[in-house]
């Protein structure tokens, strides 16, 4: 697949969806396409799903127009599927995937399980947006799509800090700039910006945090009673695990937030000694060599204890 328009004659009807609790890179890489189709196609009826998305993500045009997976039956001449691993990770709305004429799978997870009739996946780039920049055509770039894009690279390589980030990453990012988008306050207000219940809660976590392995790794764990008591969802908790990982001495970060059922979503970073990748993949989850997740069941300190010793045999 060279590019979307390759893939859109002749369609009528498309739906476009990420991954369950959407980041920035999903929300972005996700608008960034909605928006394309409706610019360059406007015949094509599209739609598109994705759980609901952090306040700090609503400026971008076409927000307001995503949908809610309602349980209807429908079927689509087109499924892209963005920022996705597997088809699991599309939650509810995986079975208007399963019923489309055709799938499309746009994505940089390297646990990616190719599980689309096309598949996009180049594991070496930093953010299903960066994919996304190159599908669309640089001519097709509004200003609007470009916010979109940049937001997603920006979340996806920790403010060009991260390694996944490379030369064609900040040409990509410089012409998103040149649209005249106002890069600097996209940075500042959805990657840096709290709100005041939010550095509570990272305060929180950090003050519980507990290291293993002769420093070597760090963990903390919040619990719904957490949230409860400081008003926040697991969307708010965005950025706990990074500031684990920057702790001197650590080569790995493990988080754990406690959902609804009483699982536990883990959320594990890395420095370069570990992959985990590979760990999460372990446990039925994906994501790249630094940064990875995936979700278990019990009771949190076994839970720890289950992938320390993992993390141990590897280091």
């Amino acid at each position: 697949m060279k590019n979307f328009a390759s893939q859109l004659a002749g369609v009528k009807t498309a739906a476009i969806a990420g991954h369950v609790r959407p980041d920035g890179d999903c929300v972005g890489s996700c608008l960034a396409t909605y928006l394309y189709i409706k610019n360059c196609f406007p015949e094509i009826e599209v739609t598109l799903y994705l759980e609901a998305i952090p306040n700090k993500f609503k400026f971008l045009s076409g927000a307001d127009e995503i949908a809610s997976f309602c349980g209807e039956e429908k079927t689509y001449d087109l499924f892209i599927a963005q920022d996705c691993g597997d088809e699991e990770r599309l939650g509810g709305v995986a079975a208007y995937f399963k019923t489309a004429a055709k799938t499309i799978c746009v994505d940089h997870h390297v646990s990616n399980k190719s599980f689309a009739d096309e598949n996009y996946i180049f594991p070496t780039a930093s953010s299903t947006s960066e994919l996304v920049f190159e599908l669309i055509g640089e001519e097709n770039i509004t200003k609007k799509i470009a916010e979109c894009i940049y937001l997603g690279i920006v979340h996806d390589t920790g403010v060009f800090q991260y390694s996944c980030t490379s030369a064609k990453t900040m040409e990509i990012a410089g012409k998103l700039m040149e649209t005249g988008i106002d890069f600097s306050w996209i940075v500042d207000d959805t990657f840096y910006t709290k709100t005041f219940e939010q550095n509570q809660i990272l305060g929180k976590a950090l003050l519980n945090s507990r290291r293993f392995l002769e420093g070597r790794v760090i963990a903390t764990v919040i619990t719904r009673p957490d949230m409860e008591e400081f008003h926040v969802l697991p969307r708010h908790l965005d950025g706990i695990v990074n500031q684990l990982r920057i702790t001197r001495g650590a080569e790995a970060a493990v988080f754990l937030y406690e959902n609804e059922d009483g699982s536990y979503k883990v959320s594990t970073r890395s420095n370069g000694l570990v992959d985990v990748a590979k760990l999460a993949m372990r446990f039925g989850g994906g994501g790249h060599a630094r940064a990875a997740g995936f979700s278990m069941e019990g009771n949190p300190e076994n839970i720890l204890a289950v992938i320390i010793d993992e993390i141990k045999k590897q280091l």
